[in-house]
């Protein structure tokens, strides 16, 4: 998706920059000097910030070779017909005109202007900065030229080692290093910024999103899964051959094509790589290849048998009453045909009844109304539920919307044992005699003072019985990933700040599990739900200490392990966790969202199946 770019920094800025402490469209002026003579080689430079940032440039020539005509990112990029011999040096710019540029492709121009750097989503995001030419005089010196041959991605052009260690002296970036595009895969498109790129029939790992995007790799074979997304299972793995692709042509004029994953971009995809603020290196398509739909098919899990109870957790993506019907319906419709009606489902992002409007409601009953009412319309059972309202504007998420964890179970296969008093400020506890154990409230929130839920989700406490005998569920959504700095931060290794919350977080359910288990080591607990992070992070780590708890996720295929795609990605983020005494069970990652174009949410469901 497009976003604004900023105006000029002088030197010293551009020199602060490089040392990852200043964002472009700080208050500095540019260096009023006489303009330099340049070429765009000169420009890019060997690092990934222009050594000509701050100063003016004139009559720098080249071919145009792609228009932006749309959004708030208007501009062209040129490239030199006559480039160095420096595999380090892109022989691309973008020139940012703020309007329809009054060029086309093919025009042999001359530019004049301010080189600058700008950081998409402003310093905070940690991002690298794109070299561009702002303020710029344009000279048409031709038209109908050929363009440059384009730079073929593929495979084996793009290393495989991501990216380097940043300069602890300069905070970790990667600014002023200069590039080694044989060796690292960022090196290698910063290399390329701003030319002519061309890539062949490509897989496709991310699906066609809401802003006209969607994410191929090069590589073929790089951690397949079985559905033919890309896996990303280590924090040292990133998947080195993704790439995001736009089209320069406006979608009133041709439609981008809708994909999903698994799906094949065919023939050649062709225009200058951008660097944005979504997704990091960005095939501007000049030229955009063909969808070819490879029949993903949505999945279904199985029915659990008379004596198993299953349980399942789904995140429904900020639901309330003034979603349309048809959402309602299609989410119903995964309960019911596609996760086979489990017994108990822990539902994430149930917002209040007015959703988004913000006039201190805080109840969620019509939503959930609404929702029950859809399921039974599509032939599931008459689900029960069982929430805590939180207090107003507390528990994080889209501001009025007041979202929440709820359970909802068939009454007709478990039972829930309720026991009152449970609020949003009141703590669920642990009693019972040895071997017995009980919630003193149910539902109930586990610890919702604890300074790990500020405006975050306080986790649901529900005891539930099933044929005779007692199962804890405990309801989560851990605080997101907000914050945290993308896979192309300039800052490298990335930080990871939201993990620290949930850390704790973890930290907290983890203890309130030992104290059930205190009780009865053979107490049989469930931890699920949005977990916003990965089967292999540290906030799994501390859920599962000691051992009171196992993510389930390590019972499936190491290639159906995600929940979740994020910029080609295939990942975890939605969980079930076991404690010892849940055995022989059956677990499912049910994928009917996450890899679609068209979604009803964001997250595939869980599902486990057990004989307690």
């Amino acid at each position: 998706m497009p976003v604004p770019r900023s105006a000029a920094v002088s030197a010293v800025v551009a020199a602060a920059l490089g040392a990852g402490l200043l964002a472009a469209g700080s208050s500095a002026a540019a260096d009023p000097a006489a303009a330099t003579a340049a070429r765009i080689h000169d420009i890019q430079g060997t690092t990934r910030t222009s050594p000509l940032a701050g100063q003016q440039v004139a009559d720098v020539p080249g071919v145009v070779t792609g228009v932006r005509t749309y959004g708030s990112s208007k501009g062209f990029w040129f490239q030199d017909t006559a480039p160095d011999d420096d595999p380090a040096t892109s022989e691309g710019v973008f020139v940012f005109t703020g309007s329809a540029p009054k060029v086309a492709v093919g025009d042999a121009v001359t530019v004049s202007g301010t080189v600058t750097e700008y950081v998409p989503g402003g310093l905070s995001s940690g991002n690298q900065s794109l070299t561009q030419i702002s303020k710029p005089a344009v000279t048409v010196v031709s038209s109908g030229n050929a363009l440059p041959a384009p730079v073929a991605v593929t495979a084996r052009t793009v290393p495989d080692r991501y990216t380097p260690a940043g300069d602890p002296a300069a905070g970790n970036s990667v600014n002023a290093l200069t590039l080694k595009p044989k060796k690292y895969a960022l090196d290698y498109y910063e290399s390329l910024e701003g030319m002519n790129v061309r890539i062949g029939t490509s897989r496709i790992v991310g699906a066609t999103d809401p802003y006209s995007e969607l994410w191929v790799t090069v590589k073929p074979h790089e951690n397949r899964t079985r559905r033919g997304g890309t896996l990303y299972a280590s924090y040292d793995d990133q998947n080195t051959g993704r790439l995001q692709i736009q089209s320069l042509v406006p979608a009133a004029q041709q439609p981008f094509p809708k994909a999903n994953v698994g799906d094949t971009l065919t023939g050649a995809t062709e225009g200058p790589l951008d660097f944005n603020q979504f997704g990091g290196y960005t095939i501007t398509a000049r030229t955009l290849g063909t969808v070819k739909d490879n029949g993903l098919k949505r999945e279904s899990t199985r029915k659990q048998r008379t004596g198993e109870l299953a349980v399942a957790t789904y995140n429904v993506e900020n639901l309330d009453p003034s979603d349309p019907q048809a959402k309602f319906d299609a989410l119903a419709d995964g309960v019911v045909s596609h996760l086979a009606s489990p017994d108990i489902v822990a539902l994430e992002e149930i917002q209040d009844n007015n959703g988004a409007k913000n006039d201190g409601t805080v109840d969620a009953s019509a939503t959930l109304k609404k929702f029950t009412d859809a399921i039974v319309a599509k032939g599931g059972p008459a689900y029960q539920w069982r929430s805590i309202d939180p207090e107003n504007l507390k528990d994080g998420g889209e501001p009025g919307g007041n979202i929440r964890q709820v359970f909802l179970f068939n009454p007709a296969r478990v039972s829930f044992t309720d026991r009152p008093g449970g609020d949003a400020k009141t703590a669920v506890g642990v009693t019972g005699t040895k071997g017995h154990p009980a919630l003193t409230l149910s539902p109930g929130r586990i610890d919702p003072a604890n300074p790990a839920w500020a405006d975050s989700r306080k986790p649901l406490a529900g005891e539930f019985v099933f044929q005779g005998r007692t199962v804890f569920v405990i309801a989560n959504h851990f605080a997101s990933k907000g914050g945290d700095e993308g896979l192309v931060s300039q800052h490298q290794p990335v930080p990871r700040s939201s993990e620290a919350k949930r850390l704790l977080q973890a930290q907290a359910v983890n203890g309130f599990v030992k104290q059930l288990l205190a009780v009865d080591k053979h107490a049989r607990v469930l931890a699920l739900g949005d977990i916003n992070d990965f089967d292999f992070s540290g906030t799994t780590k501390a859920l599962e200490d000691g051992g009171a708890l196992r993510s389930a996720f390590r019972t499936l295929p190491r290639k159906d392990r995600y929940s979740y795609v994020y910029q080609g990605n295939t990942q975890v983020l939605d969980q079930i966790l076991t404690s010892p005494a849940v055995r022989g069970f059956d677990y499912d990652s049910v994928h009917i969202n996450a890899e679609f174009a068209d979604q009803n949410s964001d997250h595939d469901p869980q599902v486990i199946r057990f004989r307690p």
